[in-house]
């Protein structure tokens, strides 16, 4: 009775762990097209539309020009030093203004959280907050503080804080009863249960918090550089604002672009590091776990 042979090449050999990268790399280009090709087609119907609007002659190309002049415009500007000056600055107060408000929001929705009391008392107050637009808050802050980086930067906070302490609150409250039982079989009280168990099961609401807080301080941050021009610290709304008191349309747009484009990039952030977590918890969607 003879050995049934097998031939070297009907054994799988192991993957050399030096072509893992690549195969990981080759794997997730597909994924990264798919992602990719609706925005692409998306933004050419845009720019198609647009150039048909420029073309049809509804209003005179230098109110509305076609896209490449704008795109033209932008590339002009984006040679300028002074243009990343003012966008550098309006990063900056982008960052400082959400980062604080980041702070005081995940302190205020911890608080609420865990106080019923406090629940009580402000929790509709906080939702309240949120629904109120934020260039109301300008003549108050004005008032107050003058027109200085003060007020920017306090409309900033109120308008991203809410959101923020909302987003907490939305992630405690969705955490399952089971959570906290294991926390008492644990002997988890107090600090030590939310340190461990239910901040981390909160956090793909506290994500979420995060992304729209952001949305509303750039847009505070938008209307307050409009109404608040401060010498000597010209900022990217600002430039907005004196694009449209000279007539400049293309100069205009192209500042609606950046300012688009930044808003764009955060919400990209946010979205990817949402997706994470709610794959790292099991807890992503079949078209997520295809992406």
């Amino acid at each position: 009775m003879t050995r049934p042979t097998t031939s070297r090449s009907d054994v799988a050999e192991p993957l050399d762990p030096a072509e893992e990268p690549l195969a990981d790399d080759a794997a997730a280009r597909p994924a990264r097209w798919r992602r990719a090709l609706p925005i692409l087609l998306a933004t050419g119907i845009f720019l198609v539309l647009w150039q048909v609007v420029s073309w049809s002659g509804w209003k005179p190309e230098y109110l509305l020009p076609g896209p490449t002049v704008v795109l033209g415009e932008l590339a002009r500007l984006a040679s300028e030093p002074s243009f990343w000056v003012a966008l550098g600055r309006t990063l900056t107060r982008a960052v400082v203004g959400f980062a604080l408000a980041v702070a005081i929001g995940t302190a205020i929705g911890l608080a609420t959280a865990r106080s019923r009391l406090l629940r009580s008392a402000i929790g509709s107050l906080v939702t309240g907050l949120q629904t109120m637009p934020s260039v109301v808050w300008f003549p108050l802050a004005i008032l107050l503080m003058g027109l200085g980086e003060q007020a920017i930067m306090f409309v900033v906070v109120l308008g991203a804080a809410p959101s923020v302490a909302n987003g907490v609150l939305t992630g405690v409250d969705q955490v399952p009863p089971a959570y906290h039982r294991l926390g008492d079989v644990l002997g988890a009280r107090g600090w030590t249960l939310y340190r461990h168990i239910i901040i981390p099961a909160a956090l793909p609401s506290y994500v979420a918090g995060l992304s729209q807080g952001w949305a509303f301080a750039w847009r505070s941050l938008m209307a307050g550089e409009l109404l608040v021009v401060i010498p000597g610290a010209i900022a990217l709304g600002n430039r907005l604002s004196f694009a449209q008191e000279f007539g400049d349309a293309a100069g205009l747009m192209a500042y609606m672009i950046v300012i688009l484009v930044v808003g764009m990039l955060a919400d990209t952030a946010f979205s990817a590091a949402a997706r994470r977590l709610r794959e790292r918890r099991g807890l992503a969607t079949p078209a997520e776990r295809r992406a």
